[in-house]
């Protein structure tokens, strides 16, 4: 598939440029992206090179992840990244981060609504999962608000940054 351009009345969601590497280095240094996301740590430029220039587009064209960053219309600042990335058949995972200065303002409730959507009328989805580590609390809020039902912990589902493992929260979002 080819990436798509979506918007909501604050937001710009597109794929990630070469333009935008600066950006994307600079969100991921922020320790809590490094702590509760798969980001290379440290993560340096390179990485932010790979992951924008190679990566997500190998991905789109492999309809397996559709990564999209978004963008504040009002100032063109990056609001963080979003997105679905196939589990199952009919079954997708929501993943997103925020830049550390533009949480708080609702952008990624507003970028995850309009991604999931875009899913529920595009692929063949009848679940959206979403999994965060526990003390994630701004992604379940995040998740919450959009209406996810946190379904259970798994303990010890995954080794963290840190080299420990760490518990997980599930929830599910089904078809509307």
């Amino acid at each position: 598939m080819e990436p798509v351009t979506l918007e909501t009345d604050r937001l710009l969601l597109r794929a990630f440029t070469p333009d935008d590497v600066d950006a994307v280095y600079e969100a991921c240094q922020d320790e809590d992206i490094q702590f509760y996301t798969p980001v290379p740590v440290p993560y340096r430029r390179a990485d932010a090179e790979k992951l924008v220039g190679e990566t997500l587009p190998a991905q789109w064209v492999e309809d397996k992840d559709y990564t999209l960053g978004a963008f504040r219309k009002d100032t063109g600042a990056q609001v963080g990244s979003y997105c679905l990335t196939f589990v199952s058949r009919g079954v997708w995972e929501l993943g997103y981060w925020a830049v550390k200065e533009q949480r708080g303002h609702g952008y990624s409730v507003e970028a995850a609504r309009v991604l999931c959507d875009w899913g529920w009328a595009t692929l063949d989805v009848h679940r959206i999962e979403w999994w965060a580590m526990v003390g994630n609390t701004g992604s379940r809020a995040v998740a919450e608000k959009l209406g996810f039902t946190v379904e259970g912990t798994l303990r010890h589902r995954g080794i963290a940054n840190d080299g420990k493992p760490h518990d997980w929260w599930v929830g599910g979002l089904l078809r509307p």
